[in-house]
């Protein structure tokens, strides 16, 4: 019980900083608590994370373990986490610039209000097959490796694409600048979505060399990402 308190505590103290690091990136370039979409961004998002986070720790310990693990041991994933840092985190902070300076009502128009909900709900479920991916896989780590008894999982979202978790991540990338109202910084925020198709490759690679039956469970499920496209 101490340890599963213990994790809890470190789970919602890592995702607490996150939450704090992120609300500092959307209101400190726009220069105002006025930037409505940045509340609703927050409030929706961590309002999701705090509770699913508090149940895998709960619920499956390891997992959670292997969520805040975070140093790769793959050359390639190690190149990924440094340029995807590079992209995400200035892409972040386009948003507030753009709520504070005007440019995508200057050059544009303004994200209508339906398209900002409409995204909202995008990103929610691309939370949400995330959470659902965790709950299939317990082996769902943050970092590329394979584990002692680690198995093929094939049920559930992985049924339908090989790579579920990163389809999640797609949905909530391309949501996410609409979300904060910015049009400004979509092709930003596109730019993960090579750089997911990237890493996912080099996962599968690592896959196939050390996870036995991963190379049978390609043939079945022929799509890594969207289904009938790729």
């Amino acid at each position: 019980m101490a340890r599963a308190m213990t994790l809890q505590t470190r789970a919602m103290v890592r995702f607490g900083i996150g939450a704090v690091i992120s609300a500092a990136m959307l209101f400190l370039p726009a220069g105002s608590l006025r930037y409505w979409q940045g509340w609703m961004f927050l409030v929706v998002t961590w309002g999701f994370l705090f509770p699913a986070v508090l149940y895998l720790a709960k619920h499956d310990p390891q997992l959670m373990e292997r969520r805040l693990r975070v140093r790769e041991k793959e050359r390639e994933q190690q190149l990924f986490k440094v340029v995807a840092s590079l992209i995400y985190f200035p892409a972040f902070l386009l948003p507030g610039l753009d709520f504070r300076f005007g440019w995508s009502r200057a050059w544009l128009d303004p994200v209508p209000l339906g398209v900002v909900l409409v995204a909202q709900a995008v990103t929610l479920a691309g939370y949400g097959l995330a959470f659902w991916v965790m709950r299939v896989n317990a082996f769902a780590s943050r970092t590329i490796q394979v584990e002692p008894g680690q198995e093929v999982v094939s049920i559930g979202p992985y049924a339908i694409v090989r790579h579920p978790m990163y389809a999640g991540m797609v949905l909530i990338m391309l949501a996410t600048p609409l979300v904060l109202g910015s049009y400004v910084a979509f092709p930003f925020f596109a730019l993960m979505v090579p750089l997911l198709a990237y890493r996912l490759i080099n996962e599968e690679r690592v896959l196939r060399r050390d996870l036995a039956g991963y190379a049978e469970y390609c043939e079945r499920v022929r799509f890594r990402l969207v289904p009938g496209v790729w």
